[in-house]
C-alpha cells in the first residue's frame, strides 16, 4: 500500500479531531486575569494584508484575536505580548521565505485591527529575526520577570511554524523547570498558507497543503499537551 492508502484511517480521525476540538468561555480560561498572558505570533501586515507571504487565508484571523485581546483586557488581563517578526535587511531567514518583514517596513508592523486597540499603547512588542520566538530575542527574559503566569493562550500565524514553535516551547520550558503551565491554543485564531502542487512547479517553493498541515500540526500542538479548543468566546 502507498502512503496515501495507509493514511486514510489517520487523516479521518484528523479531520475530526479538528472538527471536535470544544469551544471554551473566557470565564473558562480567566479564573486570576493576574496569572493569564495573550501571547501573539506574527500578527502583521506582512503576513496577512501584504507583501509576498501575505495570505488570504491567513488574513480572518485578524477580527477574532483583536476581539479575544480586547475581552480579555476587559476581564483584568494585563499580560498581552505581541512577539513579531522584525527582519534586518540581510537575515538569514531569507533564503528559504525570501526577503518579507523587515523591520522599521508597514509589513513589519502590527495589523490595524490591534494597533486600533484603545490599550494598545501598553502592550509590549517583542521582535525576533527567525521563526524561533525565543532564540536571540526577549522572550526569556519576559517570562523570568512573570513566574506568576500559568495560562498562556497562544494566537497567530502560521500554525505549523511560528505558533508551533512558540505552543510547544512555552511547554517544554514549563516542563523543563518543573512548571506548571497551561497553554492553550484557540483554532480560530491561527492559521496558515496554501500553495498547491501544481503551483508550487513554477516557483522556488515547496508545496504547502494548508489545511492538512494545519490540522497535523494542531494534532501535534495536543500530542504535547497543548490544549487545542475551537475558540474562546467572551
Amino acid at each position: 500500500m502507498s502512503l496515501a492508502e495507509q493514511s486514510i484511517p489517520f487523516l479521518n480521525y484528523l479531520e475530526q479531531f479538528v472538527v471536535e476540538r470544544p469551544t471554551l468561555s473566557l470565564a473558562d480560561v480567566i479564573s486570576q486575569p493576574e496569572r493569564t498572558a495573550i501571547l501573539s505570533i506574527d500578527v502583521i501586515n506582512g503576513f496577512l494584508y501584504e507583501g509576498p507571504l501575505a495570505s488570504p487565508r491567513v488574513a480572518p484571523i485578524g477580527e477574532p484575536i483583536a476581539q479575544l485581546m480586547d475581552a480579555a483586557w476587559t476581564q483584568g488581563v494585563r499580560d498581552i505580548l505581541l512577539i513579531q517578526e522584525g527582519h534586518h535587511e540581510d537575515s538569514r531567514e531569507f533564503e528559504a521565505y525570501g526577503e518579507h518583514a523587515i523591520k522599521g517596513t508597514p509589513q513589519a508592523e502590527a495589523i490595524d485591527l490591534i494597533k486600533d486597540l484603545p490599550f494598545y499603547d501598553q502592550l509590549l512588542t517583542i521582535y525576533k529575526d527567525s521563526i524561533h520566538p525565543a532564540i536571540n530575542t526577549e522572550l526569556n527574559n519576559w517570562l523570568d520577570a512573570r513566574q506568576h503566569l500559568d495560562t498562556f493562550i497562544v494566537v497567530g500565524d502560521v500554525t505549523d511554524l511560528c505558533v508551533y514553535h512558540l505552543a510547544t516551547y512555552l511547554k517544554f520550558h514549563a516542563n523543563a523547570y518543573q512548571k506548571e503551565r497551561r497553554v492553550i491554543v484557540p483554532e480560530n485564531c491561527v492559521q496558515t498558507w496554501h500553495l498547491s502542487v501544481e503551483a508550487a512547479q513554477d516557483l522556488p517553493a515547496l508545496p504547502h497543503h494548508g489545511d492538512l498541515l494545519h490540522a497535523i500540526f494542531l494534532y501535534h500542538m495536543a500530542l504535547n499537551d497543548i490544549e487545542v479548543v475551537k475558540a474562546i468566546r467572551p
